[in-house]
């Protein structure tokens, strides 16, 4: 960091910090942080992009751990969070005493061990209570950390446009690891609209989403083939399958018109323009013109709890309930969107979540009422690698 910067922080971090607390205060949950952030600075116009910079990232590490640290005020929580969430003090050096930043550099069941000691109550297993609700193969302690890091920007590199797209991130000198032919990682927060096409050279696009794209049926008896992701909400999947599928025809739908509505532009920013769209709510019967398909992408609605890394509100608001409301949802979207899978084709079920009720469980349902065959499937965990984790698996209806 710049001398300047860290100087400027160091003399304006308490304010940083007592302005994250009023925030929080007010914040109830109810709409997602960052939406909620951007309309508190846009009613206070006197942040400016740095200040609006700080003080939401206090407000984000706030949420980070949760109900894991028992504090006396927020201000006091907000602290013990950037202890644990930051590997080093840096310009928030000034908010902590020597006793504290002593024990910085620790690792972190240590770190934690130290935050029970000064502010007693604390505990590292409250984090993420939920672990006996965890699909398999997770381990509990490493996730529950996870939270703690800010998960990284990935980009999809679109077809035909490696080379220039690397071209331009190394003329920029922006920082990148490449994880795939197609896959980059950068730091979270880096510019590229401004250097990359969005949807057109590149898709933001997680690490273990773009590994959906194995799931995709390699069979191509017809051709088109006709693909219908049926819970399409930023068309991310849609615009994989594109990408993917030699001479697919695309159909997508959601139960948001507005959902509906963005695609149409992203779409045109990708160049997909021969694809037909509708909205539909799934958890009721419904009628399709083009009644039958070979491929049902179903990305279904959930808890979204593999994906609380960059949404750290909704593991501090979240409630166990939600699980059971969600794999209900989930079980009558699926049953309502089989009978229009042609015989031979496939259904791509597909989670954001870590839970089994959503996952395993979800298979076994999907198995124990229809005539499909389970292909493959696989929890498809990213919180080693700074990305989310997701579940997919894919299944072929008798022919």
């Amino acid at each position: 960091m710049p001398g300047d910067v860290f100087l400027h922080l160091m003399k304006y971090a308490p304010q940083y910090l007592a302005s994250a607390t009023a925030i929080i205060k007010q914040y109830d949950g109810s709409v997602p942080l960052a939406v909620f952030l951007k309309q508190h600075f846009k009613a206070n116009t006197k942040f400016g992009s740095k200040d609006r910079r700080y003080i939401s990232q206090l407000c984000y590490t706030y949420f980070r751990t949760g109900h894991a640290i028992v504090a006396s005020s927020v201000e006091e929580k907000i602290k013990a969070s950037l202890f644990l969430c930051e590997t080093n003090p840096g310009e928030w050096d000034s908010l902590f005493s020597d006793e504290w930043l002593a024990q910085w550099e620790r690792i972190i069941d240590e770190k934690w061990a130290f935050v029970g000691s000064m502010l007693p109550g604390s505990d590292p297993n409250k984090l993420f209570p939920w672990s006996d609700e965890l699909s398999d193969g997770i381990d509990p302690i490493l996730f529950a950390n996870s939270h703690l890091i800010q998960p990284n920007l990935f980009l999809r590199i679109r077809p035909g446009n490696e080379k220039n797209v690397l071209q331009k991130l190394i003329s920029h000198k922006i920082e990148y690891q490449q994880l795939a032919t197609s896959c980059l990682a950068l730091p979270n927060g880096t510019k590229i609209d401004q250097v990359l096409s969005i949807d057109k050279e590149v898709v933001v696009q997680d690490y273990s989403s773009q590994r959906v794209a194995a799931f995709f049926p390699t069979e191509r008896n017809e051709l088109p083939v006709s693909a219908w992701d049926c819970c399409a909400a930023s068309g991310g999947k849609s615009l994989l399958a594109y990408d993917s599928i030699t001479n697919i025809r695309l159909t997508v739908s959601d139960v948001r018109p507005s959902i509906v509505r963005n695609l149409k532009e992203r779409f045109a920013q990708a160049g997909i323009k021969n694809y037909h769209s509708f909205i539909a709510d799934l958890t009721n019967e419904i009628k399709i013109v083009n009644d039958q398909f070979k491929i049902i992408i179903c990305d279904a609605p959930c808890s979204g709890s593999g994906t609380w890394g960059r949404t750290p509100e909704q593991l501090y608001f979240f409630s166990k309930d939600k699980i059971d409301e969600y794999a209900a949802l989930q079980k009558k979207i699926v049953a309502n969107i089989i009978p229009h899978l042609k015989p031979g084709g496939y259904l791509l079920y597909i989670t954001c979540s870590v839970f089994k009720k959503e996952n395993e469980e979800a298979v076994a349902f999907i198995q124990g009422n229809a005539k499909l065959r389970l292909v493959k499937t696989e929890l498809l965990s990213g919180y080693d690698k700074k990305a989310d984790s997701m579940f997919a698996a894919l299944f072929q209806l008798e022919a």
